[in-house]
């Protein structure tokens, strides 16, 4: 307004403004993009704590249904006097111990899981001795390979719990864990019959508890989200999971 221009005012006062538009417009976008990433970070934050706290009702659902399936075993043997029953008092003691400890952790030892699903599948086979045959291995390439805690014992008493209400004996669980270059692949098979199902039903706590199958499932995407795949299918009278996790 002072200086003289070649232009006249109104371009001078018009360029001016445009000028300061451009300036104020670029500090508002910095100012609008600091305020969505701070808002950003909170929501994520929340949903971390959301997730967490998810998982933690998850794992508390587990462990008292494992506790309490273990528990029953070992008062069937005690009712038997089964000479057998020392022993299974040792094995519930390592698992609760297991549970108490290990499952409060994040990760665990892939060996010390696998040495709770061993213990697990011992108790079950002495209290249906009669009813199944369990054929169980695992090959691992790195035992101090860290996984989450109780991850895959929801899978192995599903094949438990559905095996068990069979009629006949002799019925095959077949159970396998293998992990190479930390990949993990876990299948379990049991048999499985519509049938004796409707006849035999099935406990309602097991019905009402929401443990096992669906609280793995749930984990496995709260832990494991973009790096896991799980197949469950039905074939002829046979249920087969098939887990792969990349740890």
């Amino acid at each position: 307004m002072f200086h003289e221009h070649k232009s006249g005012f109104l371009v001078h006062f018009l360029t001016n403004l445009l000028t300061y538009i451009s300036f104020g417009v670029v500090f508002y976008t910095i100012y609008a993009i600091k305020t969505n990433y701070k808002k950003q970070v909170a929501f994520e934050n929340l949903l971390k704590e959301k997730q967490q706290a998810e998982l933690n009702a998850l794992k508390a659902q587990v462990n008292p249904h494992f506790l309490f399936n273990t528990l029953n075993t070992i008062y069937a043997n005690a009712l038997r006097k089964d000479d057998n029953t020392p022993e299974l008092l040792l094995k519930l003691s390592d698992s609760f111990r297991y549970v108490l400890d290990k499952s409060q952790n994040d990760l665990v030892a892939i060996k010390d899981e696998i040495q709770h699903i061993r213990d697990y599948i011992h108790l079950q086979q002495e209290r249906l001795s009669e009813k199944v045959n369990v054929s169980f291995s695992s090959e691992i390439d790195h035992e101090k390979q860290e996984i989450a805690p109780l991850l895959l014992i929801g899978f192995i008493e599903n094949a438990f719990k559905y095996t068990s209400i069979l009629k006949g004996t002799g019925h095959n669980i077949n159970i396998d864990i293998k992990l190479n270059n930390n990949n993990l692949y876990f299948t379990c098979e049991n048999p499985y019959s519509d049938s004796d199902k409707t006849v035999l039903g099935l406990d309602e706590t097991w019905k009402k508890s929401g443990v096992g199958m669906k609280s793995t499932q749930k984990r496995l995407q709260l832990l494991y989200p973009e790096t896991h795949e799980l197949i469950i299918k039905q074939e002829g009278q046979k249920f087969i999971v098939l887990l792969k996790i990349e740890l």
